[in-house]
């Protein structure tokens, strides 16, 4: 059983590099294990007993019982004391000079790897150097009681300082005020004192995006939240998470009321961003909407220039009209009446205005007048003759 104990602990050691590179960031954990996983105290070596003295054997029982009972011994160091009382004198004595000691250093190399769980980088490098260092009980049993705690709070100091780095007005105070204190002060700032101040610097931050924003689905719930009692953790996951899921709710909301009666391209453009992500939409709306009414307005102005003038239109239409009653009247006056100059056109296609054709209806008239006198000159002609 023995063998199998120490196999575990020289493996676990030769593990601890690679656990030290997977483990996760730093986070701020408490100064010791729970109670049941230290090493308990060492039994100093008494002299080799008198086995002749009738109560040496008791006593060594009573002594392996106060080891086991100690609230720090590990369940091993248990298990093994109370094999060795039930083995008898020899076995007892054996216990107390050689075992004891042996499980010891198995339960610091244990209870140090334990402390990976909750360590800093500076921590993690202190494990990893001390248990490379072999098994010198005084060196185990040095670092579990008094390295681990400097090194902790090493880590926490720089923890502080990036939070400071990077938190609001509140964080920034009270990690300052954490830097000056005590390592304790230190470990309950990162425990829980970070976290009341974020959330202070959180109610700030909500109240500017609530001054901000137009959409009023985020707005709403952004009042809603901060008319009830948000732990920290809710205004985190508000600012971290939901925050973004409702302004993308609101862009969409403005997104439809834009194309609603818009052009071509900003119908286009605006269906694209409703259908794409939430980065889409944000574009559109920063961007894209101006893009593309620039694009509609730019086909408004072509068609606009490409469309002929009312103003020619007319003109040309007035002309066709006065032909037509120019031939009108030309014909109806007498198809076969030529010009004086006997070029064979009829007068009513000249081609001429209005004054045109009043003049080529005049001179018909005046023709006909005068085929009558003619008529009525050959008729008095004939009754004379006769």
């Amino acid at each position: 059983m023995k063998f199998s104990r120490i196999a575990a602990a020289v493996t676990t050691a030769a593990l601890a590099p690679a656990v030290l590179i997977a483990s996760p960031a730093f986070a701020a954990g408490p100064d010791a294990p729970a109670a049941g996983h230290q090493p308990a105290p060492t039994t100093p070596d008494q002299p080799a007993p008198d086995q002749a003295a009738p109560d040496q054997a008791e006593e060594d029982r009573k002594t392996i019982l106060a080891i086991i009972a100690h609230p720090m011994a590990s369940e091993f160091m248990k298990e093994a004391g109370r094999k060795a009382i039930a083995d008898g004198p020899q076995a007892m004595r054996k216990f107390i000079e050689v075992d004891q000691h042996k499980i010891r250093i198995d339960d610091y190399r244990i209870a140090i790897l334990r402390l990976l769980a909750h360590a800093g980088p500076g921590l993690k490098e202190g494990i990893n150097k001390v248990l490379s260092s072999g098994n010198d009980i005084e060196k185990l049993r040095h670092f579990y009681d008094v390295t681990q705690h400097e090194l902790r709070d090493d880590d926490n100091k720089v923890e502080i300082s990036r939070l400071i780095g990077t938190g609001g007005p509140a964080v920034k105070e009270a990690g300052k005020k954490a830097l000056r204190g005590t390592p304790a002060d230190r470990a309950e700032f990162l425990k829980t004192g970070r976290f009341l101040a974020q959330a202070s610097d959180d109610l700030v931050e909500l109240a500017r995006i609530d001054e901000s924003w137009d959409g009023p689905i985020l707005s709403e719930a952004i009042s809603k939240l901060m008319s009830g009692s948000p732990t920290p953790a809710e205004l985190r996951h508000f600012l971290e998470v939901t925050q973004y899921e409702l302004r993308d709710q609101d862009n969409r909301v403005a997104i439809a009321k834009i194309i609603d009666g818009g052009g071509p391209e900003l119908v286009k453009a605006g269906r694209a961003a409703l259908a794409g992500t939430a980065a889409d939409r944000t574009e559109f709306l920063k961007t894209g909407q101006h893009e593309a009414r620039a694009k509609d307005q730019a086909a408004k102005d072509k068609a606009a220039k490409d469309k002929p003038a009312p103003g020619k239109d007319g003109q040309e239409q007035g002309n066709g009209s006065g032909t037509g009653s120019g031939t009108g009247a030309a014909t109806t006056g007498n198809t076969a009446t030529t010009a004086q100059g006997h070029n064979g056109a009829p007068l009513a296609t000249t081609g001429a205005g209005d004054n045109t054709t009043l003049i080529a209806g005049g001179a018909g008239t005046a023709l006909i007048a005068g085929a009558g006198l003619l008529l009525a000159a050959r008729m008095r002609r004939a009754g004379a003759e006769g």
